[in-house]
C-alpha cells in the first residue's frame, strides 16, 4: 500500500469547559470534608445531650412540682426552693440544659405572679435572679475546662493524688528513714513544692528530688503535676550527676513565660551512707553530723535556677551520712520571711532541727511546728536520716 492511500483517522477531540472558581470535583470535597466534620459535630454534641435527657427531665419534673407546691401549699414549700433546683441543677446539667432549666423556671414564677397564686416580693424575685446567674455562671465556667457535671470534680482530686504518689518514698533498708512534709499557702489543696523519690534498680541508691516551681497553691498545682511525672521519668534513668542539667533542659523545652524551678537533688548510697547533693537555684541542704554536734549548711557553689540559662552546671557536694546523722531538705517558704535576710532564717531552721531531731524529739512535722513559718508561701520539708 502506498503512503497515499493511507487515510489518518483523527483521535476524537476532547472538548474542557473551564468553570470559574472552585472545580466540581475539589467543591465537592469540600462539601463533604465540612460535612464530615459538622456531622461529627453533631454526632458529639447528641452524645453530650444524650446524658442529659434524664436529669433534665428530672429537674423539669421537679421545678413543676415546686410550681404547684409554691401555690398550693406556700407554708411548707417557700419561693427560696426555686434555687434549690438551681443548684440540683449546677450539679448535674451542662451549659445548654441549665440554661433550659433557667428558662422553664423564669416561665412559672412569671406564671405564679401574674396568676396572683403567689405573690413574690421585689426581694424574693433578686435572689432568684442572682442565684441563677451566678448558676449558669459556674456551669459556664466548668464547660469551658471541657468538665462535665460534679463528679468531674474528681479528677482534681485524682491529680492531686498523683502528684502526691509521685514523692512517696520507696521501701528502705533497716538503719534508714525519711520522713517528708508538705503545706500548700493557705491550706490549699495544689502546692507548687513537691517531692519525687525513686530507688536504684538493685536498691542501693536512694535519689530524692525537692522542687520548688514559680507561684503557689492552685496557681502552681498544674505545673507541679506536669513537672513531678516528668523529673520522676529522669529520676533514676540516668546518673544521678546528669539528673539537673536534664531536668534544666527539659524545663527549657517548655518555653513557659513563668517556668523557672528551684531544686534540690541528693542522692545517697545506703550501704556506705556516702552522699551527693546539688543545688539549682535552692536553699542549701543542712547536715546534722550526730557524733561531734555540728550543723553544716551543704551550700557550695550552687548552680542556676531550672528553666532560664541552658547549659549551666551545678556543682556536686559529698559528705558522708554516719549513724545518727541526717540531712536537711527544705524549700524557701521554711525559711524566707519578707524584709529579713534569708540567712537569719536558714539559721532558725538549723536550730530547731538540731533541737528536735538530734534529740529525736520528734520528725518533719514537729520541724514545720518548731519553724513556725507564715501560712502565705508553700513549705516543704525532708529528713533523711540513718539511724
Amino acid at each position: 500500500m502506498s503512503p497515499e492511500q493511507v487515510s489518518v483517522v483523527p483521535a476524537p477531540s476532547r472538548t474542557w469547559q473551564s468553570r470559574p472558581g472552585t472545580p466540581r470535583r475539589m467543591r465537592r470535597g469540600l462539601r463533604g470534608l465540612v460535612g464530615v466534620r459538622a456531622g461529627r459535630g453533631f454526632v458529639a454534641w447528641q452524645h453530650r445531650m444524650t446524658g442529659q435527657v434524664v436529669p433534665s427531665a428530672a429537674l423539669a419534673a421537679i421545678s413543676l412540682l415546686v410550681a404547684a407546691g409554691m401555690a398550693a401549699i406556700p407554708a411548707w414549700v417557700p419561693p427560696a426552693t426555686v434555687l434549690l433546683v438551681v443548684l440540683l441543677g449546677v450539679f448535674v446539667l451542662r451549659r445548654t440544659a441549665i440554661l433550659a432549666l433557667s428558662v422553664l423556671l423564669f416561665a412559672e414564677v412569671l406564671a405564679l405572679q401574674l396568676s396572683g397564686l403567689v405573690a413574690f416580693t421585689p426581694g424574693q424575685l433578686i435572689v432568684q435572679a442572682v442565684g441563677v446567674v451566678v448558676g449558669v455562671g459556674f456551669v459556664t465556667s466548668r464547660d469551658r475546662l471541657g468538665l462535665q457535671g460534679a463528679p468531674s470534680q474528681l479528677m482534681l482530686v485524682d491529680l492531686r493524688d498523683r502528684l502526691a504518689a509521685h514523692g512517696r518514698i520507696p521501701a528502705l533498708p533497716p538503719g534508714w528513714q525519711v520522713d517528708s512534709v508538705i503545706r500548700s499557702a493557705f491550706g490549699e489543696a495544689f502546692s507548687g513544692d513537691f517531692l519525687v523519690a525513686r530507688h536504684s534498680a538493685a536498691g542501693q541508691v536512694l535519689e530524692i528530688v525537692l522542687v520548688d516551681v514559680t507561684g503557689k497553691g492552685q496557681e502552681a498545682g498544674v505545673r507541679s503535676l506536669l513537672l513531678s511525672g516528668a523529673f520522676g521519668g529522669l529520676l533514676g534513668a540516668m546518673p544521678s550527676g546528669e539528673f539537673l542539667p536534664a531536668a534544666n533542659t527539659y524545663l527549657l523545652a517548655q518555653d513557659w513565660s513563668e517556668g523557672f524551678a528551684t531544686a534540690v537533688h541528693l542522692a545517697v548510697d545506703l550501704p556506705t551512707g556516702h552522699f551527693r547533693v546539688s543545688h539549682a537555684g535552692h536553699p542549701p541542704a543542712v547536715h546534722l553530723h550526730a557524733a561531734s554536734g555540728l550543723v553544716e549548711t551543704l551550700d557550695g557553689a550552687g548552680g542556676p535556677v531550672l528553666g532560664v540559662v541552658a547549659g549551666g552546671s551545678f556543682p556536686v557536694r559529698e559528705g558522708v551520712l554516719e549513724p545518727g546523722d541526717t540531712v536537711v531538705l527544705y524549700t524557701d517558704g521554711m525559711v524566707e520571711v519578707p524584709g529579713r535576710d534569708l540567712d537569719l532564717g536558714i539559721d532558725r531552721l538549723m536550730g530547731v532541727a538540731e533541737r528536735i531531731v538530734a534529740t529525736r524529739r520528734g520528725g518533719a512535722e514537729a520541724v514545720v511546728a518548731g519553724v513556725r513559718a507564715g501560712e502565705n508561701d508553700d513549705r516543704a520539708l525532708v529528713l533523711v536520716r540513718r539511724d
